[in-house]
């Protein structure tokens, strides 16, 4: 049984909401630990092939860091696959959606920017505050924003610990969608449908390729480079499947396999 975090399925969408809403879903150890476990599951299950995270409440997605736990002396660690399990996160090609209910700040941010899509409501605030308290934003944000949204948008941001509103973050590039305030998570299914509808093994390979072929040298490299998933898509059964209902004019049955 999950302490800090709740996991639904709903076929193969996997819904994890952070679960401390009386602290702004801030993570501790512990929680960072449970959350892993809840997405090394997500990754080895074969019948899951979405996930959304979010956060309880409407007040919050995430406020990053338990800094009020750290002051008391609580002793600080992260899983190996980083903050919620998500941030030092490679081994996984399947979708992951973050719906952002509120604020999303320090490490928060960085879950959500470690996710595939961000689905924010209006009331939505982002940022990377760390250097105003000491601390820098070491669980990818450095890394992960100005590859989405440029180097100097970026800057401005992290050399600042600025708070940008749901708007902004969709005009500067990180965020997806802007929805009503408490509707984040029902758009973030909305999107998760419509990934659902393409077959699993096509997602998967195009996320992989994607990804991998951001660290290539030039855009030839990156198209030439050799991807497993793209393989293993041209071997599977759904690469029959997909042409064949087109051509009988149905919807595909996909296996994922």
């Amino acid at each position: 049984m999950s302490e800090f975090c709740t996991v639904e399925r709903e076929g193969p969408l996997t819904i994890v909401t952070i679960n401390r809403p009386e602290v702004m879903n801030s993570l501790h150890p512990a929680a960072n630990f449970e959350l892993e476990a809840v997405f090394n599951d997500f990754v080895e299950d074969p019948e899951q092939w979405v996930a959304i995270i979010t956060g309880a409440g409407d007040r919050a997605f995430s406020a990053g860091n338990d800094l009020k736990y750290q002051a008391a002396g609580g002793k600080m660690s992260s899983p190996p696959n980083g903050f919620a399990g998500l941030t030092s996160r490679f081994d996984n090609d399947k979708p992951v959606i973050a719906a952002v209910n509120g604020i999303a700040m320090g490490g928060g941010f960085e879950i959500a920017l470690a996710c595939d899509l961000i689905i924010a409501a209006e009331n939505a605030i982002f940022a990377l505050p760390e250097p105003r308290v000491g601390l820098a934003a070491l669980a990818g944000g450095i890394h992960r924003l100005p590859r989405e949204i440029g180097m100097k948008q970026a800057m401005g941001m992290l050399l600042t610990g600025r708070r940008v509103a749901a708007e902004e973050g969709k005009a500067l590039g990180f965020v997806n969608e802007v929805v009503p305030a408490g509707t984040a998570l029902e758009a973030a299914k909305k999107w998760a449908e419509q990934i659902l509808e393409c077959a699993p093994l096509s997602v998967r390979c195009s996320k992989q390729a994607a990804m991998e072929g951001m660290s290539a040298d030039s855009l030839e490299g990156a198209i030439q480079g050799k991807y497993t998933g793209i393989s293993t898509m041209l071997k599977s059964e759904d690469f029959v499947e997909g042409p064949k209902a087109f051509a009988e004019k149905r919807k595909p049955v996909w296996q994922g396999k």
